[in-house]
């Protein structure tokens, strides 16, 4: 639940910052000159960009928890079975091991989404951000019959 708070309040300050930085591109506009009305126009390309990306990884985020969801119905969601250092880290060895299990798992039913939100779940552990999104979006892909 205190993901979710920040993410709604980092996703209301980001809008408020768009809405901030589109004025700002609104009134060089408005002053007239090819050279504000220039800057203005790209000023008012970054909310642009900026509001684009926030809506496609708050639809990333919240198909993901729908998957997430429907897999803890089923009983399904990997169980946190990862040695942690004393300071409450995850040990690297155990989650190379679970790594190989999930891998090895994925690489046996390459068409269920289960496995590949499971493997997600198992980079995200071992630290590999961008497999662990590109896994994730494999299994979004696949349970919506995409992929």
């Amino acid at each position: 639940m205190r993901a979710k708070i920040t993410y709604v309040i980092t996703a209301a300050v980001l809008v408020v910052y768009f809405v901030l930085v589109g004025s700002r591109g609104v009134l060089l506009i408005q002053e007239g000159t090819a050279l504000t009305v220039t800057f203005g126009c790209a000023v008012l390309i970054l909310p642009l960009i900026g509001a684009w990306f926030l809506w496609k990884n708050t639809q990333f985020v919240t198909k993901a928890n729908k998957l997430a969801a429907e897999l803890e119905a089923e009983g399904g969601l990997p169980v946190d079975e990862l040695a942690r250092t004393p300071g409450g880290r995850i040990d690297r060895e155990s989650a190379d091991a679970v790594f190989a299990a999930r891998r090895a798992e994925t690489e046996d039913s390459p068409n269920d989404w289960r496995c590949w939100f499971r493997l997600a779940v198992a980079y995200h552990d071992a630290r590999d951000t961008p497999r662990a999104r590109k896994a994730m979006q494999h299994a979004i892909a696949l349970h919506e019959g995409r992929a």
